[in-house]
């Protein structure tokens, strides 16, 4: 928490938590700052908070830094975070201005509950710069950590403490004690441990003088040191990536406030650099600016965990002829993330094939990292049985050659042990095996790094192989299994589908694309025999003359329009491919199909307000056969708006995408957990999701429309974007551009 004192004359004349909250604990303290002077603004990694404090003629601006870089491998890793108050006089008496920043040792939790914790002050001088503050020691294991709260001293700044107090007291010693001066008491020493079952807080104060009508600025970090981390099964130690930079010995809290208050400034300038090609381009409308950005979000905050890789995790045996993995994995650590807070499995490959693209347009080395990871696990094998719950099917757990739903449980033991997914038998779900081929092919596509296609060309070779079976009748197309085998996992999919069909022709053509890249003369006349006859196949089965039918079933709802029924050729435009030459889907169709989606999945849809419904029928009505199909799922449709983007119909893609902005960002209230879906009615399901990172499919595929344009190198690798002048939506084109290599 933060709290703001203001002294005129030596005397307290205003002393305000900022916070409108009105909790039960510390009501000593003066809670509850009227919401409506105070305003908020984010744009990740960096966020604005001001405060006008009401009859004080002082504004407080708190800007908050994460150094959340692209294409940065160092400071993106860091547990840091900073605050800089900058203060407004905006009256002709002089002040003292102080904030205080108080904060838990711990979470208030069980992890707490045993006592033993402590906290102690440190001051650490480097480069000519100071920085004072406590550690909150957390020695609970099997994970300990130690935060700090930091503030930099300079040469107009006093920095006090408060080594320990009861966070679920009155609080009145700490409110009286910064009320008599501005200033906390500072003892010395480390605390007493905190005893079973009793909370322990902490507080750094910073006081400025503040001249009329003048300024001055406080300078606050956090940082939370937690190095050496076991999941679960307490099994695998890992470290995190930033001991590499910081050391694994968990003494680096000091360091890490030190340098996160030293180089902030240098991390709002990259940032800015970053992000203002997109800001400063007035064609593309204020909500998709703030979308693209703090949908970032969920990189960091979802479960995320950013680790080395043991030595003994890359056995030869496992590497096999990967040539690039290991060093990539050494170089640049193990990335996990959840399909979503609420949905707890790491690297869920069915919806990180919609997130990836911002993983591979700002981090590609993590993207490539990640995939390396997925391969290594499609090869291996968990022959436990387990029973699944949909089917009561009795199957191993893992099968080789087949992609897994994910690399595992944060409660067990990732990567050693997949598929904590225990819904179905995934390895008879009809879109794993494609999507990594389509995902293979997208990174390369836009990273340019030949060593990585070939060292994933033997493994998606056994994964179509496995995805063969699914051609029952060798018609060139596969069949699903009358049952929900795909992404949507409580929707039934029977025979030939618009949504798995159309990824396995677009795994396909990759196919053929691949194997003339690598000179597999024969492999590539056997992917395209059996492409043309899929793509035979596939219109005559499901094109109905305005869209692609759900599947082949005798049900009704075999002829639902399926919003995401394009995703094959979604992957396909990403690469390069999927028209003229690479055409797999009649370019006409398409665009019709997007037409057909638009006027009813979006229009026909709650006026038009709130994006795209899963599935719609031919007479105007959400198909309510599944719990999933009328839902919108808000990651599906950013996919379906950067398909129509890509197809040209750029307004149509704007206003669909918006529709789940608005319904989450501002209607539903939603802010940084952004559902995987939503009803009509306002219900929503799994807060906080992987899928909606998809919004930088649309950034790509503005910037691939803008080098069509304007061909030349497409991009700045510091930055991910063009800096080349843009046109915008409005004029059914735009924007910048990530690094591209075709």
């Amino acid at each position: 928490m933060f709290t703001v004192c203001l002294r005129r004359k030596g005397q307290t004349v205003y002393q305000q938590v900022l916070s409108v909250e009105r909790p039960s604990v510390l009501q000593s303290w003066n809670w509850g700052l009227c919401g409506y002077f105070a305003f908020y603004h984010a744009l990740y990694p960096r966020a604005w908070t001001v405060y006008q404090l009401p009859g004080q003629n002082v504004t407080l601006t708190c800007r908050q830094i994460t150094p959340i870089l692209p294409h940065d491998y160092q400071d993106s890793s860091l547990p840091v975070g900073v605050f800089v108050w900058d203060v407004e006089n905006e009256g002709d008496e002089a002040l003292d201005v102080s904030i205080m920043f108080s904060m838990r040792n711990g979470l208030g939790g069980e992890d707490d509950a045993p006592g033993g914790l402590w906290n102690e002050p440190f001051c650490l001088e480097r480069d000519g710069e100071t920085v004072q503050g406590l550690l909150l020691h957390h020695p609970t294991p099997p994970n300990p950590y130690t935060m700090a709260l930091a503030a930099r001293l300079t040469a107009d700044t006093m920095v006090t403490h408060l080594t320990a107090f009861d966070p679920d007291s009155t609080g009145q010693q700490v409110w009286q004690d910064l009320l008599q001066d501005g200033q906390l008491d500072s003892l010395a020493g480390q605390s007493l441990p905190s005893q079973k079952g009793v909370g322990l807080a902490g507080a750094v104060c910073v006081m400025g003088k503040l001249p009329p009508r003048g300024q001055c600025r406080l300078e606050f970090s956090l940082a939370w040191d937690m190095p050496r981390i076991m999941f679960g099964a307490k099994g695998q130690v890992y470290y995190r990536r930033y001991t590499r930079f910081f050391g694994p010995d968990g003494h680096a809290a000091p360091t890490l406030s030190h340098y996160a208050l030293c180089r902030y400034a240098d991390w709002e300038e990259r940032i800015s650099a970053w992000q203002s090609p997109v800001l400063d381009d007035r064609s593309l409308p204020a909500w998709y600016k703030s979308a693209l950005f703090n949908e970032l979000y969920f990189l960091a905050d979802g479960g995320t965990v950013w680790l080395e890789v043991p030595e003994d995790c890359l056995r030869e045996e496992t590497v096999g002829s990967m040539c690039q993995l290991r060093p990539l994995l050494r170089e640049y650590g193990r990335f996990g993330y959840l399909e979503g807070q609420e949905y707890r499995m790491y690297n869920t490959y069915d919806v990180h094939f919609y997130a990836s693209f911002a993983l591979v347009m700002l981090w590609p080395k993590l993207e490539l990292s990640l995939q390396y990871d997925m391969a290594l696990a499609t090869l291996r094998e968990d022959l436990a049985q387990q029973q699944y719950l949909m089917s009561g099917i009795i199957a191993p757990v893992k099968r080789r050659n087949v992609v897994p739903h994910d690399v595992g449980d944060p409660d067990d033991e990732p990567w050693l042990r997949v598929n904590a997914y225990v819904v179905h038998d995934t390895a008879d779900w009809k879109d794993l095996n494609l999507k990594f081929v389509l995902q293979v092919y997208r990174d390369y596509y836009l990273t340019g790094d030949h060593c990585f296609l070939r060292d994933m060309w033997p493994v998606c070779l056994a994964v179509m192989e496995s995805e063969m079976k699914f051609d029952k009748d060798q018609d060139g197309l596969i069949e699903n299994g009358g049952y929900a085998d795909q992404t949507y996992d409580g929707w039934v999919t029977t025979g030939p589908s618009a949504y798995c069909g159309g990824l396995w022709l677009a795994a396909v053509a990759v196919m053929v694309k691949m194997a003339a890249l690598c000179g597999a003369r024969e492999v590539q006349d056997k992917f395209s025999s059996i492409l043309s006859r899929g793509q035979e196949a596939y219109e005559r089965l499901l094109w109905n003359g305005r869209y692609y039918n759900y599947d082949c079933s005798s049900q009704p709802q075999s002829y639902s329009i399926m919003s995401d029924q394009c995703a094959g050729q979604w992957f396909l435009r990403a690469s390069g491919l999927g028209e003229g030459d690479s055409e797999v889907f009649p370019t006409p169709h398409v665009v019709r199909a997007l037409q057909t989606i638009f006027e009813f999945n979006v229009q026909g849809f709650a006026g038009g307000a709130m994006g795209a419904v899963n599935g719609m029928q031919p007479h105007g009505v959400p198909d309510r056969s599944s719990v999933q199909s009328d839902e919108v799922w808000v990651g599906v449709v950013y996919g379906l708006a950067a398909t129509m983007i890509q197809e040209g119909l750029t307004w149509e893609g704007f206003r669909t995408a918006e529709g789940c902005y608005r319904t989450v960002w501002e209607r539903l209230g939603l802010a940084f957990q952004t559902p995987e879906a939503y009803c009509q009615q306002q219900v929503f399901r799994s807060l906080a999701y992987m899928r909606p990172l998809s919004i930088w499919a649309m950034q790509l595929a503005l910037q691939q429309q803008q080098h069509k344009k304007a061909p030349g190198p497409i991009a700045k690798q510091d930055t991910g974007l063009s800096t080349r002048p843009r046109l915008g939506p409005k004029e059914a084109v735009a924007n910048p551009s990530p690094e591209c290599a075709s």
